[in-house]
């Protein structure tokens, strides 16, 4: 169910900072605050709800793990105290010592259906869930359930297929908390109705929501649009700018 917040509070923020590491050094300093950054995200009190999270190669989520990328998720109260921590914060300036390219992409809930380890992390304000602002970013995360794994990756190849022949995605990239059970997917669309024409046109994407529904895939999951209020940084080599920001 959408949870709808009242425009008379400030407007939730979520942030998404992408961080790639070229060395060994420093990708085994990543893999290792994938736990050590923990508890000083916890600990910053303005923070609603946070995920650390691996990424798969080539902008696709596979088995494969690449070594290279890692992405935080956060929720913020609103957009001023995203921007400030984000730049301020102890642990987000250590990760850009570290890393040898980031980008950050800041956006507000438009709609949300479905639970995140057992919580709705994501309120959506009545402004927002109004507004026609575009493009449109989409969250799609789920824990799949352990017997029916091989036959959800079994699929995966021919969805990174399609969606990465797809010329309207601005942007994707495959994260994942938990290796082959805990799979995040998140893109950018210039608009909803190029979203919407991908996600329920007959292909393989539509045959896999059709089979999760079916067969009952997924233990726990959670779909989230959003509007992009911005895009700062590069990434692969490109400047990651406003063209996310309409």
């Amino acid at each position: 169910m959408t949870r709808i917040h009242s425009g008379r509070h400030p407007i939730q923020t979520v942030s998404l900072s992408l961080f790639r590491f070229s060395s060994l050094t420093t990708r085994v300093w990543a893999f290792g605050m994938m736990g050590f950054a923990r508890r000083p995200l916890s600990r910053i009190p303005e923070l609603q709800f946070w995920k650390l999270c691996g990424s798969g190669p080539d902008g696709s989520f596979t088995l494969r793990f690449n070594p290279s990328v890692y992405t935080v998720l956060c929720v913020w109260p609103d957009e001023d105290t995203a921007r400030d921590r984000l730049q301020n914060h102890p642990l987000f300036k250590r990760y850009g010592h570290m890393c040898s390219e980031q980008a950050q992409i800041l956006m507000t809930p438009v709609s949300t259906r479905g639970a995140w380890s057992g919580t709705e992390p994501f309120e959506v304000a009545e402004i927002a869930a109004q507004s026609s602002v575009q493009p449109v970013a989409a969250l799609t995360r789920a824990t799949l359930r352990p017997k029916v794994a091989l036959r959800f990756w079994d699929r995966v190849p021919d969805i990174n297929a399609v969606i990465g022949a797809d010329p309207n995605v601005l942007f994707r990239i495959g994260m994942g908390e938990v290796p082959a059970l805990h799979q995040i997917t998140f893109s950018i669309w210039p608009d909803t109705h190029s979203m919407a024409l991908f996600a329920r046109h007959s292909g393989p994407h539509a045959d896999a929501i059709r089979a999760v529904r079916k067969e009952g895939w997924f233990s726990e999951e959670l779909y989230a649009r959003f509007h992009v209020i911005d895009a700062q940084g590069t990434w692969n080599a490109q400047t990651f700018s406003n063209e996310f920001v309409r």
